[in-house]
């Protein structure tokens, strides 16, 4: 017999699985429905009985895409603004991270403080600035000018994040790597970065998302088809009298396969890198 409290086991874990199956469908359907809406004829996607899978399927609107709106072109400078931030971010954060985790310095506090407090405030608010001073210095409409407004948003949580897995690996392995004649610098490359190697890989892919995924800044701070990047390329393929729902589902899926693709080489060292930053942050 099912003893009471195999019973209540049992359906705690119906329930679970119940509530992550929903939650998978979810946030799969909208990216099925994308994808299949990009595989249908204009004249079956607008009719007035929805048609879940198309009756008739087209690569047409990929080929639109790719060869008639220039989106080569947007998502080679996608991966040129998402690089820079992700580099940026990297050579500027990993140092200020590693000087939040190891010096305790008058000023300390403020500074961290003030990094998260650039995160309180929306990313809107920061636009105009930026554009006054990308003007000043003549980095308007540029991909490097629009990848240092990325970073100026993105480095605090980068910093943050990545602090907490600089204060778990132990600083006796640095001192001894002192001791054996290491400077501070050789020391954080040899010992700590390799330690912190997981979370340095989880901290970046979520710069890396958020930066290829950035619409307001690279929309405000560009202006020519040689800077901007693809979700901007999007939107203004959106007129007054037209909505091309099957181009623009194609667009989407298009942008998503290089997200699909770095998930898939570095998703194990991610989900260590998060779930150690969980345990021991």
């Amino acid at each position: 017999m099912i003893t009471t409290s195999r019973r209540a086991r049992l359906a705690w874990n119906i329930a679970t699985y119940a509530v992550l199956i929903t939650l998978t469908i979810f946030c799969i359907f909208p990216l099925l429905w994308t994808f299949l809406t990009s595989l249908k004829y204009e004249a079956d996607i607008v009719t007035q009985t929805i048609q879940y899978i198309p009756t008739r399927i087209t690569f047409d609107n990929y080929v639109a895409i790719w060869t008639q709106s220039g989106f080569p072109t947007l998502v080679f400078n996608s991966f040129v603004v998402t690089a820079t931030t992700v580099a940026l971010c990297l050579i500027t954060g990993t140092l200020a991270a590693y000087s939040f985790s190891r010096f305790h310095y008058r000023g300390r506090s403020a500074l961290m403080l003030g990094y998260l407090v650039i995160r309180m405030f929306p990313a809107v608010l920061m636009i105009i600035p930026l554009f006054i001073l990308m003007r000043g210095v003549g980095l308007l409409d540029s991909r490097f000018g629009l990848a240092l407004a990325y970073t100026s948003f993105l480095l605090p949580l980068f910093v943050w994040m990545l602090k907490g897995f600089f204060d778990a690996a132990p600083k006796e392995l640095e001192s001894a790597a002192r001791i054996d004649g290491c400077t501070r610098l050789g020391a954080m490359v040899r010992i700590v970065l390799p330690l912190a190697r997981n979370g340095l890989v989880a901290t970046s892919v979520f710069v890396a998302i958020a930066a290829w995924n950035e619409f307001l800044f690279a929309l405000m701070l560009t202006t020519s088809q040689g800077s901007r990047t693809w979700p901007v390329g999007l939107q203004l393929m959106v007129g007054e009298f037209q909505l091309p729902w099957g181009v623009l589902a194609a667009g989407g899926i298009i942008s998503i396969i290089p997200v699909m693709i770095l998930f898939a080489i570095v998703q194990r060292t991610m989900v260590h890198g998060i779930t150690a930053g969980a345990v021991k942050g």
